[in-house]
């Protein structure tokens, strides 16, 4: 079994280093770690829950691609809202993404550790060649 780890983010105005892998490659799975709506200089997008998922959505796409995935591989995705008002909403916007073919999902009400209001975690499934 091998494993690939894709990228360390850096996160905030001050470009801080975290702790963590955006992604880990194992064994055809691809474990996305959790991801907010921060644009590409550490900021959280402006324009509440829609905005945020929008990028949200945007930023996983991303990280899937440099694993050589898409949504299309996603079999499980874990979401974190801050506030259950928003669910609505989040559902709108997370379900254009998937073209009706939905992975398995959880979506729980938690407080989230930066100023956002939803954090998406993805696993996607790509078999190796």
């Amino acid at each position: 079994m091998s494993i690939k780890r894709i990228g360390g983010p850096k996160a905030g105005s001050g470009g801080q280093m975290l702790p963590f892998s955006r992604a880990t490659v194992a064994n055809g799975f691809v474990f996305v770690s959790g991801q907010v709506g921060m644009d590409e200089t550490g900021e959280i997008v402006q324009g509440g829950i829609v905005a945020q998922t929008h990028k949200t959505m945007e930023n996983i796409i991303a990280i899937l691609a440099e694993a050589g995935c898409t949504l299309a591989d996603v079999v499980k995705a874990n979401v974190w809202l801050d506030d259950t008002r928003d669910f609505a909403a989040f559902n709108r916007v997370y379900a254009s993404y998937f073209n009706g073919e939905l992975p398995a999902r959880s979506c729980v009400r938690s407080q989230i550790m930066i100023d956002a209001k939803v954090e998406v975690d993805v696993i996607a499934y790509k078999a190796e060649a």
